[in-house]
């Protein structure tokens, strides 16, 4: 299974799961069609998401919407309750008012991080995640109603009381592709093949063998569902390697991109620089300062 694309087992009846994670912990970056919640109990971790290093400290809640890139790192003496829920569990007959906003786009739009929410609004989740995690420990005779009625709750919160994000532009997603297994299935392919050979060259008729494509059907499935071209993924991907690199190895610039798999220090300082806004080196002195 690709450390990249999570696709996560779920040990009870219905697309739920929720766990502690405890110390210090390195989780590469992935992403997956799932919602994921990070409450931190204890310490603080630094997420990567969105082109950011985003500090999260005890009490505090971060939330990944469906599809969205991310990664962390957690320090000793840390601790974090992690949520992971599909939205299809709400997309039964009851759902169907075509005035509520759409799940999905209701996650993309509400802000991240619970600093950016009013308090009243933080103990509120916070109540309905301990409630969730409480079940998830003892599973009592109608755990199932009681978990249900708590990610019910926390839905009703979203649409209610979560404050929207600053407007941007937004990314693609791949929610969409994401509900097609058979889609799921060749993008997990493809992703486990860019995880074991990122870091070397990639062809496009090299890739498009994986899957038992020709190179022009490949090009256009791959931007379809994941709304980029090849090249400009795998671009993408290198840099997130890089990031997690930089954001918690001390090794030379020329080691951090062969491991990344840019094939020159010049050609990588541009392209990060290019897509960073700032150079390797600041982005690598920003995490760990001159030391």
């Amino acid at each position: 299974m690709s450390l990249y694309l999570e696709i996560p087992e779920w040990p009870l009846s219905f697309p739920f799961r929720t766990f502690e994670n405890v110390g210090e912990i390195i989780v590469p970056p992935h992403w997956h069609k799932e919602i994921e919640m990070i409450f931190v109990t204890k310490g603080s971790v630094n997420i990567g998401y969105d082109g950011q290093i985003i500090q999260v400290h005890e009490g505090e809640i971060f939330v990944f919407g469906s599809g969205e890139s991310h990664y962390f790192v957690a320090s000793p003496g840390s601790n974090r309750l992690v949520f992971q829920f599909d939205l299809n569990l709400f997309r039964d007959s009851l759902f169907k008012d075509t005035g509520h906003m759409e799940l999905v786009k209701l996650f993309e739009k509400a802000e991240n991080h619970s600093v950016n929410w009013p308090y009243e609004v933080k103990e509120k989740v916070i109540a309905c995640l301990g409630d969730l995690f409480e079940e998830m420990k003892y599973l009592k005779i109608g755990y199932e109603h009681a978990m249900i009625s708590s990610l019910l709750k926390l839905m009703t919160i979203y649409y209610r009381e979560i404050p929207a994000k600053e407007e941007k532009q937004e990314s693609a997603n791949f929610t969409e592709a994401l509900n097609n297994h058979d889609t799921l299935e060749r993008l997990n392919e493809i992703f486990i093949y860019i995880e074991n050979h990122y870091s070397e060259g990639i062809t496009l008729d090299e890739i498009a063998g994986v899957v038992g494509f020709s190179s022009y059907y490949f090009a256009r499935f791959f931007k379809k569902n994941t709304g980029q071209t090849f090249m400009q993924f795998l671009t993408d991907y290198r840099i997130n390697q890089a990031k997690y690199i930089l954001s918690h190895e001390k090794i030379p610039m020329i080691e951090v991109a062969e491991k990344s798999g840019f094939n020159s220090v010049k050609t990588f300082h541009h392209v990060f620089k290019e897509q960073v806004g700032m150079s390797p080196l600041k982005f690598h002195k920003s995490i760990f300062g001159n030391n």
